[in-house]
């Protein structure tokens, strides 16, 4: 596969906005028909947005976190499952900047470089909670391992060139494989039944004696050990994600009561949008919209510049803003969505419209992890200045 190269922010919004146009307009389908996104993943990775964060001492752009959110924005308003999947790609990649050798670092960048993409396999379904890997990486006598482990909520991994796989060595402590997709012993299922995101095929991965070289396993577990953005940058895709589905449908509202609504009768006017009462609440809804955009904005600068200067406080800084920018997220992409209907009218709730794959697509990814405990850091923050936890999900 070759790829092309983006040399800089500016283009790679530029990138992401013409992409988002040409996906928007197939998005309905795909989700009405369970149709998977190959072809316009292909697009995705022959543009070079998947590349976006490569150092540029290795070739790449090395864009602003800033910019990556408003990609992810951008992505998600046209088709939330679309954007979902690199979600976990520029995870991953990020690990490698962190822990990576420079041989892997050198190896895994060229191979981003170039188009390949980059899955999951980290949750395990069954365990007593989200960190409880039962995963294993089993050491050989030629200093290889054997990686064994069933892995569930796999965004992703049908349509990866490498599986990073979460695991424990024989020490417990947390280590990713990079596993080819196509290794003897991986099998990926599509078998994700979710009502929303209905295309993400976040399905299983079944591995059973796979062989890893030890170049290929890097410690996770000393991500966490000193200041870190790793949670901070991953959760604040998932909020670029959900600014993404609110806006995306808000503007389907709109253009739908601009077009298709009727007026209600004791309103007095010619057209739905001249409803007073309408007007108001999509000024409501709009704010809402507004406030997410604008936390997404000063959450990605609070990255970025604990990025150029990472100490615990900056590091903490970061976390906070980002979980204030989940939080408002995930409730104005659930508020908004469900509001299409009733802003929209009656006849908006015809399965043939598929209107409901807002709602289905931001009931669904907001329940990715708890915005409740993301409040609660906020206000011990606040409160009594306590950093949040290095666990990764904040």
């Amino acid at each position: 596969m070759t790829a092309h190269v983006i040399a800089d922010d500016a283009e790679a919004l530029a990138v992401a906005a013409s992409l988002a146009g040409e996906f928007r307009a197939g998005a309905s389908a795909r989700d009405a028909e369970r149709r998977l996104p190959r072809a316009e993943l292909d697009r995705l990775s022959a543009s070079g947005l998947l590349a976006v964060t490569v150092p540029a001492e290795h070739g790449g752009a090395d864009v602003s976190t800033a910019t990556l959110a408003e990609v992810f924005r951008l992505l998600a308003a046209a088709d939330a499952s679309l954007a979902q999947i690199p979600q976990s790609h520029f995870v991953y990649a990020n690990v490698i900047r962190r822990q990576g050798t420079e041989e892997q670092r050198k190896f895994f960048f060229a191979e981003i470089l170039a188009g390949r993409r980059f899955g999951n396999a980290q949750s395990e379904a069954g365990a007593r909670h989200v960190l409880d890997i039962r995963t294993r990486l089993h050491p050989r006598p030629d200093g290889s391992y054997r990686l064994d482990g069933v892995k569930h909520y796999c965004t992703g991994a049908l349509f990866a060139d490498w599986i990073p796989v979460l695991a424990r060595a024989e020490d417990d402590e947390l280590h990713v494989a990079y596993v080819p997709g196509d290794a003897p012993g991986v099998t990926v299922i599509d078998d994700w039944d979710g009502l929303g995101q209905r295309t993400t095929a976040s399905g299983t991965v079944r591995l059973e004696g796979v062989e890893v070289p030890a170049d290929r396993v890097l410690p996770h577990h000393l991500t966490f050990q000193g200041p870190q953005l790793h949670g901070a940058v991953a959760q604040l895709l998932h909020a670029a994600i959900d600014t993404g589905i609110a806006g995306g449908a808000l503007a389907e509202a709109a253009e739908f009561v601009r077009t298709k609504s009727r007026p209600w009768f004791e309103s007095g006017v010619d057209s739905a949008a001249e409803d007073p009462l309408l007007i108001q609440r999509f000024g409501e809804l709009a704010l809402q919209v507004r406030a997410s955009e604008a936390l997404l904005r000063e959450a990605a600068r609070a990255v970025d510049a604990a990025r150029a200067d990472l100490a615990d406080d900056s590091a903490a800084e970061a976390s906070i803003a980002v979980a204030a920018a989940k939080v408002q997220a995930a409730q104005a992409a659930v508020d908004v969505a469900s509001a299409l209907f009733e802003v929209s009218g009656t006849r908006s709730a015809l399965n043939a419209l598929n209107l409901h794959r807002h709602w289905r697509d931001a009931r669904t990814h907001t329940l990715h992890d708890p915005t409740r405990w993301k409040i609660q850091h906020i206000g011990r923050y606040v409160l009594n200045g306590t950093r949040p936890p290095r666990h990764g999900l904040l």
